[in-house]
């Protein structure tokens, strides 16, 4: 009895902006491909039925849901996980916020929250907090009330236009 030759797709495309090339089996989802075979673990999996958001990646500038893409079509997309969202050492402004207002606690479900607020900041720099609520909910958090992430939201979004902006009292620990 001889063994089935597994079959392996080979796909090229820019992950967090450097050139990159994977083989895998031709059934896995872009979560699959980036935790197994990239080894890239802070893409979650959550739900894996694309309701949760903690899987949450941008291709092309925009957040889509890894679980529910297949990993062959990332071929010669951009693909940017939570591990390409800091410039070297310094943190994106979100990850500062978040970790300045406690927005992140089990911190689980945080990388799918700031890759979709990076994107809903590069389209909208002064989002109300309705329009925050709304670019969110499809993230889902056990931890938060979900407060403490719209505020971090909003206070990256005012560092980013340039404003001296604090947090709000309510959130510096110790207050």
């Amino acid at each position: 009895m001889s063994n089935p030759t597994k079959q392996k797709s080979h796909i090229q495309f820019a992950l967090n902006g450097e050139p990159a090339e994977v083989a895998f089996a031709p059934h896995k989802t872009l979560l699959e491909v980036l935790r197994e075979d990239l080894g890239l673990m802070g893409t979650k999996h959550g739900c894996e039925l694309g309701e949760c958001g903690t899987c949450t990646v941008l291709v092309n500038g925009r957040a889509i849901l890894s679980c529910l893409m297949l990993g062959l079509d990332a071929e010669g997309q951009a693909v940017k996980t939570i591990e390409g969202m800091a410039e070297g050492a310094q943190l994106h402004p979100l990850q500062e916020t978040f970790a300045d207002t406690g927005a992140a606690q089990c911190g689980y479900c945080t990388p799918g929250f700031l890759l979709v607020a990076e994107e809903l900041l590069k389209k909208d720099p002064n989002p109300s907090r309705d329009v925050i609520k709304e670019a969110l909910s499809g993230n889902l958090c056990r931890c938060t009330g979900y407060i403490k992430i719209y505020e971090a939201v909003e206070l990256a979004a005012a560092r980013m236009r340039g404003e001296e902006a604090e947090l709000p009292r309510e959130s510096v620990y110790g207050l």
